[in-house]
């Protein structure tokens, strides 16, 4: 049936399709499909006039007809909007049925559809709780559950007396408390004024994350937190409501009230089903008199499905598809040419964007990061900003922005207030997210100045309130020149009155130093004594400059990491204050090992052999350096020929391969000499990878094939065609096959013998998000057994070589360029992410481990390494000539003990010379065992029935299995002593033997714990008494401690000659110190802290450490007196000290704290999940972590000043520049920090 063009767009783009196709002379549909990939119905229907084709299939039939495939986007795009214009065209303007990134209100509830059940089951909750809570993933619809689905519901219930006497909304801000206080009052109805109850007030707190993201007054924090809670007390007339992103569940912990109010109050937002996704779809398009596209619906359902943060892409994808409906449907063709789910939200955001002047776009760039506020371990958020606090001055264009914006429902104003319509703007627009990547630490920093001048202006301008030292120093550095120009009137005055008054304080520092040396002259004149005191002076100026450079230090650990390393060297050196050993510990946590530089030009490859000794490295002025690991010297420097990116060592690290001509070739040298030993010129064009077999015989190249060339002979042996474009190529187990990937991440396995295809799988690679995607990387594990595959949207995928099955799917990996690589045992995965970091992974379990800060200047990494002892990572980059050895973070156990999970590991000790760890478990029925370990494999060594006295077997009373299970071993290591919880005895075995040397009954026992040596037990009953065995004499003592009552925890010091109990008290908790020979109490501290959860002493004995709720505390065991207090975020454990004293480990919900007592600062954070019990090894190096069922054993490297410098200076290799001495320091010197310090006399 013939079309005509001029009916419409539809028509016409059918007219040009059908030309395209008789200009290949009349192909038959049936060799269309065969070349298209479609199915002939579907192609003839494309060119029939009736319907737009989606935009694949457009773009297959033009394809397939020797088209342009960037001409018929343009051609069909143009249709698309062409369509919707004809289609709206005399048709009154009707209101949209979706909301796009804008949150439903209370009006729109005839719109809402999908969350029925959820809203009933939150009008159930609320019934029955005073106090609730709303959970969900950002993305998931809680703002517009709440106006357009409880409320109205609330409003409108049956029962008079249970409807609400009002309703009150609100966002917490940045001062909720005194903003909100009086919105916290309940109002009194009665119903109907006839003698009723009185009706509740409700208030609905969304997005109640701003009491941790906005509000930075820990004190109004939890006053406003208290307000809330009001509503829980006896008689009260309030309900109260919280809707909380679920990544800030745990932050609710840190305010007690909350999370006990929590506890079984909270609902999660989880991701919608089908069925309701459909409604969310459907109904509202019905509600206006429109249909939805089977097909649409159907593909917008099963992207969004089980994406709980998926709502407001939907929402937004649906608006943008309406706007360009065909008369009364949304189509599919609407929806593709919107930019579909992923792409639909940065569509718009762009046509924005395009259509701003140049002054426009830099004003759009500084408003939309002030409405930013970039997280701290948690998800970047929105911030609502007042119109008066947005950057720039009357003529810059700030006001058309905002109003473009807005209108695009990109932003939302509300009266004074602008914020972004929904935190997928951050995700989804890549524009902005690059923005905030970019300028994460300007933001931060940008956020802190804000806070100060506003606090600065409510106090009255008080001086007090200033800005100084590192906060001012990077204020001015972020801000000086033309960036001042993004500070509001208000910020400007309080960085200029800052800066004044550090101008002042210079000055009279300047002055009294001068007068304090010509003090000290006229003392020395005329009285000789003014050595010492001047001496006293340099020594304070000395502190004060110690302390300066820590805090700047401090400030540039994440900006610039080199150079705080360096100005905590310095700090050090200048003064040993106790800022500057924190700021010397902090910048030796740092991952890097060693900075390798190549000259000037960047590095574009680089390669590390097998036994990561020796790294090969290309950088653009075409040299091939060798260098030596781990020390860094530079071994060799060789010439290229147009070296390409692909270097490879063969499996025994003697032969480097190089491509060469630009890739048209390929090289093998000696990497020890630089000697070239064979060649090969490859016919087919670009070698994009290479691989050696595992015996190092043959080398496969893939190029727009896959050859394989013997090394021996130098010829060709095989050659397999047929697949485009291979990117990736790996030899099998034996080298019995050969595996390649194309950039579509299909891969073919062939037998290198027969050549024959053994397993081949294919099919497009889907993202995990929905839909398709493009893979960009593919790589190959050294085992030959997985290969991982970057996706065009940040995903990773690890797949079986030979079926092609998905192991794992890294959804948030942020993956941004082509680069992946793994560790030479197969064990971990690591790839270049978007945040200038680089992710890993362990393969085996999937779980994502600490990301590695890539450190290069100007942004990430862009070639990667791992090397063979699993804790050394390569990096370079681009945009600097800087090479980086880093070593990843000890975030995985070095082995992990492990035992049935119904039991849980009561005690726990390691042997004098460490090289055996004991542990107690206590399992069902409290029966309990001790088991042996071999510490350093992590393999089991015995294991040893505690209950084999026959007489305590047939003892039967039940006890709190949970106060007993203690474990020493004797002084020489010869025996072993533990107690059990089934038995309430202790025993004692030979370890040569295995036999019992002795047992006791412990009686009604609710703790007992040993000395370190094992010759003493503590055995604490539960009125409160305390007897001492001496297991050596047998003699036993009873403590007299004066007071009656239970005893919660005990503690010996390491000779054994001082136990140390909490005794339970009404009013409060007190410590008494006991002489362990004569039974008495020697001293009573009480640490005001309510209930004490356990204690420990130092290795020397001289210092008691308590542990509280949120509080660890540090006692002088002579005096008496307070030494130290540690505040922690969550709830506090178990605590340990290290053998020299230095460091004390904790336990908490998130791991193990290592605190260090000099600093009063935590060193760093032990991983590990469910912490109960934790102990060090004699020399300090390894930490036993208890869990319920296993103990892990994790790697402590905590090196003191002295190790910490060399470590330092070992990777930096670089002293302090000019520059920056003159801009740090407050005279330049020549001094170099990484030298020896000079002997102190």
């Amino acid at each position: 049936m013939p079309v005509d063009p001029a009916a419409g767009p539809v028509q016409r783009f059918a007219y040009e399709l059908r030309a395209l196709r008789a200009q290949t002379g009349g192909i038959t549909y049936r060799s269309l499909a065969r070349k298209a990939g479609y199915s002939v119905t579907t192609l003839s229907q494309a060119a029939a006039g009736e319907q737009l084709p989606t935009l694949p299939v457009a773009l297959a039939y033009a394809g397939a007809c020797g088209g342009d495939p960037a001409e018929w986007e343009a051609r069909w795009k143009a249709a698309v909007e062409e369509a919707a214009a004809d289609d709206s065209r005399g048709e009154e303007e009707t209101p949209a049925p979706y909301r796009g990134l804008a949150r439903f209100e209370t009006g729109d509830s005839d719109l809402f559809f999908g969350r029925e059940q959820l809203t009933a089951d939150l009008v159930d909750l609320l019934r029955r709780r005073r106090f609730a809570a709303l959970f969900g993933p950002s993305g998931s619809g809680k703002s517009s559950l709440l106006r357009a689905g409880l409320i109205p519901v609330l409003r409108n219930v049956e029962k008079p007396d249970h409807r609400p006497a009002t309703i009150r909304i609100l966002t917490p801000g940045e001062h909720p408390a005194r903003s909100h206080a009086a919105l916290l009052t309940p109002v009194a109805v009665r119903d109907g004024g006839k003698g009723g109850d009185e009706a509740d007030t409700f208030v609905i707190v969304d997005q109640f994350e701003e009491v941790f993201t906005l509000c930075h007054d820990p004190a109004e924090r939890a006053r406003f937190i208290d307000l809330l809670l009001t509503s829980r007390q006896p008689g009260s007339r309030l309900r109260v409501l919280l809707a909380v992103r679920g990544d800030f569940y745990g932050r609710c912990a840190e305010h007690r009230g909350l999370a006990d109010a929590l506890r079984d109050a909270n609902l999660l937002a989880g991701a919608m089903s089908q069925a309701e996704l459909r409604q969310a779809v459907v109904k509202p398009a019905a509600t206006a008199g429109l249909t939805v596209e089977r097909a649409l619906t159907a593909r917008l359902v099963e992207e969004v499905a089980d994406a709980p943060g998926g709502l407001p892409l939907l929402s937004h994808a649906l608006l943008e598809t309406w706007r360009r409906r065909r008369g009364k449907t949304l189509t599919m063709a609407g929806y593709e040419a919107a930019g579909g789910l992923d792409g639909a939200i940065a569509k718009t955001a762009e046509e924005v964007y395009g259509r701003f002047t140049a002054q426009q776009t830099a004003a759009a760039r500084r408003v939309l990061l002030r409405l930013v506020a970039p997280g701290d371990g948690t998800p970047d958020t929105r911030r609502p900003v007042q119109r008066a606090d947005l950057p720039g001055r009357g003529g810059d264009g700030i006001a058309p922005v905002v109003e473009a914006l807005a209108a695009a429902r990109l932003l939302t104003l509300d009266g004074d207030t602008v914020e972004m319509a929904h935190e997928a703007l951050i995700t989804a627009w890549p524009r902005l997210r690059g923005w905030i990547e970019e300028d994460r630490e300007r933001l931060r920093a940008h956020r802190a100045l804000t806070e100060a001048a506003h606090t600065w202006q409510e106090l009255g301008r008080e001086e007090g309130a200033l800005s100084r030292g590192s906060r001012l120093a990077a204020a001015q550095e972020y801000f000086g020149g033309a960036a001042r120009a993004e500070l509001t009137d208000l910020e400007q005055a309080f960085l200029d009155a800052s800066r004044n008054q550090e101008h002042r304080g210079r000055r009279r520092s300047r002055l009294v130093l001068s007068t304090v040396v010509a003090a000290l002259c006229l003392a020395l004149v005329a009285a000789g004594l003014a050595v010492g005191q001047w001496h006293s002076a340099v020594d304070a100026q000395h502190v004060a400059e110690s302390r300066q450079l820590a805090a700047q230090s401090g400030a540039l650990l994440g900006s610039d990491p080199d150079l705080a390393a360096l100005l905590a060297v310095r700090a050090y050196r200048t003064s040993p204050t106790r800022e500057a050993t924190a700021a010397l510990y902090a910048a030796a946590a740092l991952p890097l090992r060693k900075r390798l530089t190549s000259g000037t030009r960047p590095v574009d490859s680089l390669a590390l052999s097998p036994d990561g000794h020796t790294l090969a490295t290309h950088s653009t002025d075409d040299k091939v350096r060798i260098w030596e690991l781990p020390a860094g010297p530079l071994r060799h420097t060789f010439a290229g020929r147009g070296v390409g990116e692909v270097l490879a060592f063969s499996p025994d690290g003697r032969t480097l391969a190089v491509t060469t001509n630009e890739g048209g070739g390929v090289a093998l040298w000696d990497p020890d000499t630089g000697r070239e030993s064979i060649s090969f010129a490859v016919p087919d064009g670009y070698v994009r990878a290479l691989a050696f077999s595992p015996d190092g015989r043959r080398v496969a190249f893939a190029s727009l094939s896959v050859r394989i060339w013997d090394l021996a002979t130098g010829r060709m042996r095989q050659r397999f065609p047929g697949r485009r474009d291979p990117q990736a190529v790996v030899f099998g187990p034996g080298g019995r096959t050969v595996a390649a990937a194309d950039f579509d991440g299909r891969v073919w396995v062939w037998d290198t013998v027969t050549g024959r295809v053994r397993s081949p799988h294919g099919g497009r690679v889907r993202s995990p998000h929905g839909g398709r995607t493009e893979p960009v990387t593919v790589r190959f594990s050294p085992d030959r057994r997985t290969y991982a595959v970057v996706l065009t949207d940040g995903s990773v995928q690890l797949r079986e070589t030979t079926t092609g099955h998905l192991r794992h799917t890294f959804k948030n990996a942020q993956a941004v360029r082509d680069e992946a690589v793994f560790s030479p045992d197969g064990r971990t995965l690591a790839v270049p992410g978007s945040d200038g970091t680089v992710r890993i992974w362990d393969t085996a379990s999937g779980a994502a481990r600490t990301p590695v800060p890539a450190g290069h200047r100007g942004g990430g990494a862009t070639r990667l390494a791992l090397g063979a002892d699993g804790r050394t990572l390569v990096t370079s980059s681009i945009r600097d000539a800087d090479v980086r050895v880093q070593r990843l973070p000890d975030d995985l156990p070095r082995s992990t003990l492990s035992g049935p999970s119904d039991a849980y590991i009561a005690g726990m000790a390691f042997s004098p010379d460490g090289r055996v760890v004991a542990t107690v478990r206590q399992g069902p029925a409290a029966r309990g065992s001790a088991q042996l370990w071999d510490a350093r494999t992590g393999e089991p060594s015995a294991a040893l029935p505690l209950d084999s006295d026959p007489a305590l077997r047939a003892e039967k009373v039940s006890i709190p299995i949970n106060r007993l299970g203690a474990v020493a071993f004797s002084s020489s290591g010869s025996a072993l002593a533990a107690t059990t919880g089934r038995d309430r005895a202790i025993g004692v075995r030979d370890l040569a033997t295995g036999r019992l040397r002795q047992t006791r009954s412990l009686g009604i026992s609710d703790t007992a714990l040993f000395g370190r040596d094992g010759t003493r037990l503590a055995v604490v009953s539960r009125d409160g008494t305390v007897r001492i065995w001496d297991l050596v004499t047998g003699a036993l003592h009873t403590a007299r401690t004066g007071i009656s009552g239970p005893v919660r925890s005990a503690a010996f010091t390491a000779d054994g000659r001082t136990l140390a109990v909490v005794m339970v008290r009404a009013d409060d908790e007190q410590v008494t110190l006991i002489d362990a020979k004569t039974g008495n109490a020697k001293r009573t501290i009480r640490p005001g802290d309510g209930i004490l959860l356990s204690l420990t002493f130092s290795p020397d004995g001289r210092t008691l450490v308590t542990i509280g709720n949120r509080t660890v505390k540090a006692w002088d065991t002579r005096t008496g007196q307070l030494r130290n207090t540690f505040t922690t975020g969550t709830r506090v454990g178990s605590p340990s000290f290290s053998p020299d004293g230095r460091t004390l480990a904790v336990t908490d919900e998130v791991g193990v704290q290592l605190w260090d007592l000099a600093t009063g600062q935590v060193r760093t954070t032990v991983p590990a999940r469910s912490p109960a019990t934790v102990a060090f090894s004699p020399d300090g190096r390894t930490l036993a972590v208890g869990t319920y069922g296993s103990v892990e054993l994790w790697t402590v490297d905590l090196p003191d000043p002295t190790h910490a410098i060399r470590a330092i200076c070992a990777a930096v290799d670089s002293p302090l520049s000019p520059a920056q001495q003159s801009r740090y320091l407050h005279e330049q010197s020549a001094q170099n920090d990484c030298r020896p310090a000079p002997s102190q006399k």
